[in-house]
């Protein structure tokens, strides 16, 4: 099944959120899926039923109220963020297992820098000894997926200091750089994608 990659580099947030929208709304039962791999300009990200309350002290950094599940998170420089748009009837997946998928894929990724990582069940996203290094967010129209997934590679994490990530009071997050030796981004994201696809196909 053909999975089209597309490496769009830094982009402000509401653009790439209008082209997801448009993507998904336009697509037929032909239209190939597509992996947007990318960074965001900095920015606070509601999900569609998120607490405003959970951003303790946004300061200069936007805030804008998406239509992804869960709940708020945080996007900047320094952070590789993949959206996954799939036709999920097509590839015979539901939700909970493409979330399922997702996550082992960066687990994956992890386990090349022998870090150990998990998922959780009452919580999506990847977890490093209770610390957020990855999280999840999607959004599914007609069947097919949009948003995606956020993996903290080398950025500045002060931010999430402003907020309870996720929803969660006091979740502290962490990044790869954090944890292992990383000299180079684009290695990240080739491993990352790798991974990705071979979940996916």
């Amino acid at each position: 099944m053909p999975l089209i990659v597309r490496e769009l580099g830094l982009q402000p947030y509401e653009q790439v959120w209008q082209d997801m929208q448009l993507f998904t709304d336009q697509r037929s039962e032909t239209t190939a899926d597509e992996l947007w791999l990318l960074q965001h300009s900095q920015v606070y990200t509601l999900g569609k039923n998120g607490k405003p309350d959970h951003i303790l002290d946004a300061q200069d950094i936007p805030v804008i109220k998406s239509d992804r599940g869960g709940q708020v998170t945080y996007h900047g420089p320094g952070q590789v963020i993949v959206y996954t748009l799939l036709d999920l009837n097509r590839r015979r997946i539901g939700v909970r297992e493409l979330v399922t998928r997702i996550e082992n894929s960066v687990i994956e990724l992890l386990e090349d820098y022998d870090i150990r990582a998990n998922a959780r069940k009452d919580a999506p996203g990847v977890y490093v000894e209770g610390r957020k290094i990855a999280a999840l967010g999607l959004r599914v129209r007609k069947g097919c997926s949009f948003h995606g997934l956020a993996l903290n590679v080398d950025m500045d994490l002060e931010p999430f200091s402003r907020i309870n990530p996720c929803g969660y009071q006091g979740l502290e997050v962490t990044q790869l750089s954090e944890l292992a030796d990383v000299a180079d981004f684009n290695e990240v994201e080739k491993r990352l994608l790798s991974h990705l696809q071979h979940q996916l196909l």
